[in-house]
């Protein structure tokens, strides 16, 4: 997958599948091999733990989805983007940024999530 955009839309896409075995073909898709994933509360290593960690945010926020809220921002191997989880059409639970780094193949290695609005912290 050479589309950082596309390789970030199937990650959102991973978060917002609750099929084990189609969420397992979009992390395989969006994620290289060795992906890790960290934010304030919890984290993952490897396939099987992202899977076991979107099934634990349905279970916590059941009925939400994630959205892509900005472009994706790009150079070198690293990236960013905002988002939000919230209820499709309805309100906002929380809203963050990712910012991450790019396996050679254009897959994602590593993603830290970071809550809250840059803008109100600042």
């Amino acid at each position: 997958m050479t589309d950082i955009t596309e390789t970030v839309d199937t990650y959102l896409a991973m978060w917002n599948t609750d099929d084990p075995e189609k969420r397992a073909a979009l992390i395989e898709k969006a994620w290289a091999a060795d992906a890790r994933y960290v934010d304030p509360v919890q984290e993952a290593d490897g396939y099987a733990a992202l899977s076991a960690m979107v099934d634990a945010i349905h279970a916590h926020y059941p009925g939400q989805q994630f959205r892509r809220t900005t472009a994706v921002d790009t150079h070198h191997d690293e990236v960013r983007f905002g988002w939000e989880l919230g209820v499709p059409g309805g309100d906002v639970t929380v809203a963050g940024i990712d910012v991450g780094i790019l396996a050679p193949d254009g897959r994602l290695q590593r993603i830290t999530g970071f809550f809250g609005d840059l803008a109100a912290a600042a």
